[in-house]
């Protein structure tokens, strides 16, 4: 009987670089990871990781769109006339401690308004805002940050949109102005062109699962062939698009771009509730999910240029821990392909992932004691049923003393302390209280890896501070050790999204190069080509 194999790539000493972080403090916040997998705590000075601006009022979390307890993504309204803001806006919000620089981006659907967020100060870029109206000159839309609601009230005239702004006990002003659209430029033309030469097909696709309806794309390699093995992609935690695009980097639309090049076709679709599917993401468990994945394969098979017995999954960090669900469940998977997925109980994921993070951003080792400790009461509290009261005034307790650490400065922009705390702490344990954390909380990936049997490809990045490959890799091994083709990668240098980074941290991804660590495509496709290659 086989037992599950590990392979290094070759390290390469090519390494994309990148600034430090911006320092930034918060006396209280949940802290998000890029999987959306969130933990409970004070954040620590320093806790740029989690995308904290705490010195223009808290304001907003960079990170806050990828989990579904707190972001409805591209939820629009019915505008009286939309085209008139219709494109990109800049200016600032401006609050008693500064100003802090932000776009937004309006676009519609017949009637319908939908717009998205920039914070470029807070490596934020494409965050989905909600709410969002445009009627007789006046403008709203809010965000769902998990250190408060941030809402956006204004009056359009002529270019500009200027009015007040509120998060949490936090007031302000805001004003944007057009951002002028130019034709593109040579360059721009050039690569258009480029674009229109690729050696693939793309067509829009529609699904079902029950009720929910998934819209997504499908990839098809344009070499002559009659049909293709084929990939379901799975995006991780949290309301994603297609793409599984995080901070201006598509993951899975560049991993379609290379396995079209390669001859795999493969079908990316968005997430429930996001972009053209329908559902609640928030309401729904990885079960669920795994539902969506399974409906997806179904459509494959009935497509012309697929073969239907050559369609695998590719799940990233959650989706992972879906795809192997869904394997074991149907027989119409016949391949697995698993990024970064966790293979222990979803808690433990979330302890040695908060305290990663956290040492990453600066905290002492006595705030991420604390901070797991109180995860791990809180956790055990939540499923004994015990009510949580204690657990929220200890929280609130740990917040107001946050509070008080903060500079004058800092300070300003919370008017109500006693109503700040009250609302930080029902925002962090509340939040927690959704179907999906529930699920994710008590889950072990490792009993339905045991139970799979078609072939498994798992890739864990070497520096990723989420899905930690220490913590993770082994239980893996482990895990797939009666599955006779497993195999399991460490990719060299790479973080939780495959990067080529430097620590691994949250904090870089938006300011490492939007590709992949040298070998990580390769070893995908070369690992899919020499089972269904033919």
């Amino acid at each position: 009987m086989a037992t599950a194999r590990t392979v290094a790539i070759e390290r390469r000493e090519r390494i994309s670089g990148g600034a430090p972080a911006a320092a930034g403090t918060a006396a209280a916040c949940v802290r998000v990871a890029a999987t959306g997998m969130a933990a409970v705590g004070v954040a620590p000075a320093g806790m740029a990781a989690a995308g904290i601006r705490v010195a223009a009022g808290c304001v907003l979390l960079s990170m806050a769109a990828h989990w579904p307890a707190l972001a409805q993504q591209g939820r629009g309204v019915q505008a009286s006339d939309p085209p008139g803001i219709e494109g990109k806006w800049s200016g600032s919000v401006v609050l008693p401690s500064g100003e802090l620089p932000f776009s937004v981006t309006f676009a519609s659907e017949g009637s319908t308004l939908s717009a998205t967020l920039d914070i470029p100060s807070q490596s934020a870029l494409g965050l989905p805002l909600t709410e969002v109206s445009y009627e007789d000159g006046r403008v709203h839309f809010e965000f769902a940050a998990p250190i408060g609601l941030a809402v956006w009230d204004g009056v359009h005239e002529g270019d500009e949109i200027k009015g007040s702004f509120t998060q949490g006990a936090a007031d302000g002003e805001f004003s944007v102005e057009r951002v002028a659209t130019e034709g593109p430029s040579a360059e721009e033309g050039a690569e258009e062109g480029a674009e229109q030469d690729i050696p693939y097909l793309e067509e829009e696709i529609s699904f079902e699962n029950g009720e929910v309806r998934l819209a997504g794309t499908l990839t098809l390699p344009e070499d002559g062939r009659g049909s293709f093995p084929a990939v379901v992609m799975i995006t991780g935690s949290g309301p994603q698009n297609r793409d599984e695009e995080l901070l201006g980097f598509p993951v899975f639309r560049v991993i379609a771009d290379h396995l079209a090049r390669r001859g795999i076709a493969s079908l990316r679709y968005d997430d429930r509730g996001v972009g053209g599917s329908s559902g609640d993401l928030a309401v729904s468990t990885a079960p669920d999910l795994a539902g969506d994945a399974l409906a997806g394969i179904a459509r494959l098979a009935e497509h012309p240029r697929i073969d239907p017995l050559q369609i695998g999954l590719l799940g990233h960090s959650e989706g992972a821990s879906v795809a192997s669900i869904a394997a074991e469940r149907s027989d119409a998977v016949r391949f697995a392909v698993l990024l970064a997925g966790p293979s222990v109980l979803g808690a433990e994921v979330i302890y040695e992932q908060s305290a990663a993070v956290a040492r990453a951003g600066g905290a002492d080792q006595n705030q991420i004691e604390w901070t797991t400790d109180f995860q791990k009461r809180l956790f055990a509290a939540m499923r004994d049923g015990d009510d949580l009261e204690s657990y929220r005034d200890e929280l609130g307790g740990a917040i107001r003393d946050g509070i008080e650490r903060l500079s004058e400065a800092q300070r300003a922009p919370i008017a109500d302390v006693d109503g700040y705390v009250r609302f930080q702490t029902d925002q962090q344990i509340d939040a927690l209280l959704v179907p999906w954390f529930q699920y994710f909380l008590s889950h072990n990936p490792a009993d339905d890896l045991r139970q799979v049997r078609v072939p498994v490809l798992a890739l864990f990045g070497e520096l990723d501070l989420q899905v930690l490959p220490a913590q993770n890799r082994g239980p893996m091994e482990e895990a797939l050790a009666a599955n006779p083709d497993a195999t399991v990668v460490v990719v060299p240098r790479a973080n939780h999204l495959f990067q080529a980074a430097t620590t691994g941290s949250p904090a870089e991804y938006a300011l490492l190069e939007k590709a992949f660590a040298d070998g990580f495509l390769d070893t995908i496709s070369e690992w899919i080509l020499e089972r269904y290659g033919s």
